[in-house]
């Protein structure tokens, strides 16, 4: 950090914040039909995580500098972006693509004069917001500021250039040279810029009339301003921070695998300062939004995504996968269950017990002490305290009461092959096993159904219920045997 920028992370947020999102790339080295920005990370797309950070820095405008896919990048933006409805949202076209600088100037005429612009790119999702606000800080509305990191390998980055050193103090920056641009002297700085800088809105405007294509690529460079700055007198300084990550950007299938585990271990750790337990920090894979109450312990191997909440106490068995799901103090996951609530949402109840093998669909909400399984699939239903279905069994579109016993290779069947209908099992019921439920239907309190049973008429109240065929035994049964093979020829 250069010693003339104040210690502070968040500024006065009195000047208006815009920014820009340079996300116009072909990311050719992905080598994927999908635009390199739409491609996830955490469950989400690259581009999205960066609109979160500019909804953290409670910006006033962001502009989206599209080119290649522009139609589709445009349409993911505003769909499902839980960050876009705190500020207003704007697109740039970059055709054809002409550097970094072009990119910028396309996203001018949406720029007001008064505030800082922030400079982001879509393929780099995990900066965190406390960097930026430090950045803006530098740039206290006049400067111009660069995010920059000391890099032991830098080849392919632009390099920081600077005065020499004081004792006191690290130099003034000059200029940002392209590595490709860059004499073999100024290749051996390890200073590199990130691609993200803070700047006036009405100096950036200025700076970026004067760019030319006079450098190696032949392209329009961003980085170019900086001499612009130094030469009108206007100070250029850096906010240089030590974590990679932050400034990481995605170009291939590795480096996106790469930046998935680095978030991965940082949610892990994140997580278990909160007081989770954790098995093995480095096998957890969250893609949403994971809230966990005090004393909740998560075996390997586990996938959360949307929102999930696991209440106090609670135990995630080995290689679950959990989604939009509501999980209350106590109950247990026993491994190898799937649980996605989608839109519906599942809800686990106090206490309960689900799995191994279990899978519970969207809608499934279960109360407290119920348990579901192995090999036990729940849709669209609800199951008071207590009830149970241990074994290989489905229930879907039915609502159970309290301490109901649905047995071992039971089912509901709900689909008549045009309409689903629900079954009412009441309270205290008992199915026995490989029975059939069909709905509409209603299996009154106390009930019984027999084992075997297909049930398609409700129930009284405490009655027996027993349908099925009668039993024929045949004495000295013989089983057909197979003919002999006749010889071949």
């Amino acid at each position: 950090m250069d010693s003339n920028q104040v210690d502070q992370s968040k500024p006065d947020m009195g000047t208006p914040i815009d920014v820009i999102i340079m996300a116009a790339g072909k990311g050719t080295r992905m080598k994927s039909k999908t635009p390199k920005v739409l491609h996830t990370l955490a469950g989400r797309p690259l581009l999205k995580h960066v609109l979160d950070t500019a909804a953290q820095l409670s910006a006033r405008k962001v502009v989206v500098i599209t080119g290649h896919g522009a139609i589709e990048v445009e349409a993911a933006c505003t769909s499902n972006t839980r960050a876009t409805a705190g500020f207003d949202l704007k697109f740039a076209r970059q055709e054809p693509q002409l550097g970094t600088g072009h990119a910028v100037q396309q996203a001018l005429p949406a720029l007001a004069d008064d505030g800082i612009v922030v400079v982001l790119s879509g393929d780099v999702p995990l900066t965190q917001a406390d960097t930026l606000f430090h950045l803006i800080r530098a740039c206290q509305g006049s400067r111009l500021a660069l995010l920059t990191l000391e890099m032991a390998n830098p080849a392919g980055y632009g390099r920081i250039v600077r005065q020499a050193a004081t004792l006191n103090e690290a130099g003034a920056v000059q200029a940002i040279v392209e590595h490709k641009d860059a004499s073999d002297a100024q290749r051996q700085i390890t200073e590199i810029y990130s691609g993200i800088m803070a700047v006036p809105a009405v100096r950036l405007k200025g700076w970026l009339a004067r760019l030319d294509n006079q450098n190696a690529q032949g392209e329009y460079y961003l980085t170019d301003i900086v001499k612009f700055a130094v030469a009108d007198g206007v100070a250029v300084v850096a906010h240089t921070i030590d974590d990679a990550v932050q400034v990481a950007g995605v170009n291939s299938p590795v480096q996106l695998a790469e930046l998935e585990r680095a978030f991965q271990l940082r949610m892990a750790h994140q997580l278990m300062e909160q007081g989770v337990r954790l098995a093995d920090p480095a096998r957890l894979d969250v893609r949403g939004d994971l809230l966990c109450d005090h004393d909740v312990s998560i075996d390997v191997n586990c996938v959360f995504e949307g929102q999930v909440n696991l209440g106090e106490g609670v135990r995630i068995g080995a290689n679950c996968v959990i989604a939009n799901a509501v999980i209350e103090a106590g109950a247990v996951i026993h491994p190898f269950t799937h649980i996605d609530g989608e839109k519906l949402g599942v809800t686990v109840g106090a206490g309960a017990l689900i799995g191994p093998f279990a899978r519970l669909r969207p809608g499934a909400h279960l109360g407290a002490d119920v348990h579901i399984g192995n090999f036990v699939e729940v849709k669209n239903s609800t199951l008071a305290q207590g009830a149970k279905a241990n074994h290989l069994a489905y229930l879907g579109d039915a609502t159970v009461g309290e301490r109901v016993n649905f047995g071992a290779g039971s089912i509901t069947a709900n689909y008549d092959g045009a309409n689903k209908h629900r079954t009412v099992i009441e309270a205290d019921v008992h199915v026995g096993s490989n029975c059939v439920l069909v709905a509409p239907v209603t299996i009154g309190a106390g009930g019984t159904v027999g084992g075997g049973s297909t049930i398609t008429k409700s129930t009284e109240p405490g009655a027996l219920s027993v349908a099925r065929g009668k039993q024929v035994s045949i004495a000295n049964w013989q089983r057909p045997q197979k003919s002999p093979k006749a010889p071949s020829a």
